[in-house]
């Protein structure tokens, strides 16, 4: 673990109150390999509130790579349909992050990237329901609101366009239908299942061969070569830092209302992707250029998506980090890796 990442964990913090709700409990985690999973686990086992974690992967070798030895950690290889129908295991919390995260794959395997988001959601929704838990955050993704193409303020009720004939929708689609099923358990049965519709989230731990772009944009001032975009990037979109995602996480578990579902975005972080690599070149390394060269790669749809806040920020939600602070974190880490 890098010197940056475990400075996360170990100054990652919650107020008393959601301490408290949390001490004891069993936690399932769905996609804790991934990085918000992962350092979901991390954060809260840092906080020494007698957590145990039950984890369903797909990967139990690289699970246990990621977590050795750890007597509060139970790992499951399995597919999380199954788990959920066929689990004796008690738990009191769900964490539902499991997705993919590559645009090609999406584009690949629009069945599958849309499957998987209904499939696997609604056998949790199934496991909640019977074993009456306390709360249940479903990740999901600023992707929910398809295109919009100014720079309005995003609130949880509004949309956009979403093309129903493209590979790549299956993502938006996926999300929006795991949402509803999120909304309707709650409805029609009491299930405490809340949404958390996440915008682009990175810091420290960001695998050195992450894709996205603000890892090649990394990559990119640490070797100190021209950053190449491979769209215009005009589209836009606020970030958060990865452990202000988890603390996020936690507010929406513990004090989210069911059925509703909450932005999370930090504050002034809303800058296009021309102007992010910008801030990576102003910020690392003013010699090197910023060229663009365009290629069809599995990307989103160019939008914007000024998403707002105030929702989870009512609940109490505080994000920490500022968007440089957030490059020097993610440059330093990767530095290191």
């Amino acid at each position: 673990m890098d010197k940056t990442l475990r400075e996360d964990i170990e100054s990652f913090g919650l107020p008393a109150e959601l301490c408290d709700s949390l001490r004891g409990s069993v936690i399932i985690v769905t996609g804790a390999t991934g990085l918000i999973g992962g350092l979901f686990v991390r954060c809260i086992s840092a906080l020494n509130l007698g957590v145990r974690w039950i984890l369903p992967v797909r990967n139990p070798e690289k699970a246990r790579k990621l977590f050795p030895s750890r007597e509060d950690i139970t790992i499951i290889g399995t597919e999380l349909p199954d788990f959920f129908a066929d689990t004796a295991l008690k738990a009191d919390y769900i964490v539902h992050c499991a997705s993919p995260t590559n645009g090609g794959y999406m584009t690949r395997y629009p069945a599958e990237t849309f499957l998987l988001a209904v499939d696997s959601t609604r056998a949790a929704l199934d496991y909640a329901r019977r074993s009456g838990i306390r709360g249940m955050v479903y990740v999901s993704s600023l992707e929910y609101y398809g295109q919009r193409y100014d720079d309005e303020a995003v609130t949880e009720d509004m949309t956009g366009y979403i093309d129903h004939h493209s590979p790549r929708s299956s993502y938006a689609l996926g999300k929006q239908a795991a949402e509803y099923l999120c909304c309707s358990y709650a409805s029609e049965y009491a299930v405490p299942a809340m949404a958390a519709r996440l915008t682009q989230t990175f810091g420290a731990g960001v695998a050195s061969d992450d894709g996205r772009v603000f890892a090649q944009f990394a990559r990119s001032v640490i070797a100190g070569t021209d950053i190449v975009l491979h769209t215009e990037g005009r589209s836009a979109k606020p970030y958060c830092y990865t452990t202000d995602c988890v603390s996020a996480l936690a507010y929406i578990l513990l004090k989210g209302t069911p059925g509703e579902a909450y932005n999370v975005a930090t504050p002034g972080t809303y800058v296009s992707i021309r102007r992010l690599a910008e801030l990576f070149r102003e910020t690392f390394n003013p010699d090197i250029r910023v060229e663009v060269c365009p290629k069809d790669a599995g990307y989103a749809p160019e939008t914007r998506l000024n998403l707002n806040s105030d929702k989870l920020q009512a609940l109490g939600w505080k994000p920490v980090h500022g968007l440089v602070d957030m490059l020097r974190r993610l440059v330093a880490s990767m530095q290191t890796d």
